[in-house]
């Protein structure tokens, strides 16, 4: 399919932002709602968008985002969850860091913190965290995977089991209403599983957009972590799993005019 100009500027501003919405749309290109929801139509039909009420996100059904895109998506956000979540984070205690570039921002934002046990298999994080003061970094071993600077494998889930963590800080890619938490590389969900296995208090970290996506492996349960910090009020099945469970959710807003899932 030839994406026509509009469409070509609709996908640049998903892939910014994370989601775009119909209304937003309509007045910033000067055409009817309904012109809009053709393009997001079509948008979706060929697997570049995925549908949501009032707009469309980028998809991630079948194919996960480019991992350099996903860091300029929501930004904003994931900085306001990164400052929240370590703040969570003591100093003198050891913590588990995934692969994610939401865990990124947690790694800056740890970058204050002293006398920090770092583990991790996220390359990204090593480089974040190199050269700051008084910080132990154990990287695992493992098979790196080149799109991302993801250590995984077989390797790598041996080599967490050894420790024992104060803190697990996880990222993902979906999350279903039930409280199931999923990504798409079964490698990747078997380090985050490792993870959450042998930490002490896992902290879940994730923006809102990850409540409108989905992925086909399921890393864990909500029911497994101690704590959810986002940047909204998550849907109401989720919230309602988190309360039976005890599970805390803390809502980390950006600075005001900051955000980065308009559509703009």
């Amino acid at each position: 399919m030839h994406l026509s100009e509009r469409q070509t500027e609709i996908l640049q501003r998903a892939r910014q932002a994370g989601r775009v919405e119909v209304e937003s749309l309509a007045n910033a290109f000067e055409v009817t709602t309904q012109t809009i929801r053709r393009d997001l139509n079509e948008l979706s039909q060929i697997g570049l968008l995925a549908r949501v009420h009032g707009g469309a996100v980028v998809s991630t059904r079948v194919a996960n985002v480019a991992y350099a895109e996903r860091r300029s998506v929501a930004a904003p956000e994931k900085q306001a969850i990164g400052t929240a979540t370590a703040a969570m984070i003591p100093d003198g205690c050891s913590v588990i860091l995934n692969i994610g570039t939401t865990t990124e921002e947690v790694a800056r934002a740890l970058v204050a913190k002293n006398d920090l046990v770092v583990i991790t298999n996220n390359l990204n994080v090593v480089a974040i965290l190199s050269g700051t003061p008084r910080k132990e970094i154990i990287l695992t071993g493992g098979v790196v995977r080149q799109s991302d600077g993801a250590i995984v494998g077989d390797e790598a889930v041996e080599f967490i089991r050894r420790f024992r963590a104060d803190f697990a800080i996880i990222g993902c890619s979906g999350i279903d209403e039930d409280g199931a938490v999923m990504d798409f590389d079964l490698r990747e969900v078997a380090v985050s599983r490792a993870i959450v296995e042998n930490a002490r208090r896992t902290i879940l970290v994730c923006d809102r957009l990850k409540f409108e996506r989905t992925a086909p492996v399921r890393i864990c349960s909500v029911a497994d972590i101690h704590a959810v910090v986002t940047d909204a009020p998550p849907p109401r099945g989720f919230a309602q799993a988190c309360a039976r469970a005890g599970v805390t959710v803390e809502i980390a807003l950006p600075p005001e005019g900051a955000s980065g899932t308009g559509s703009g």
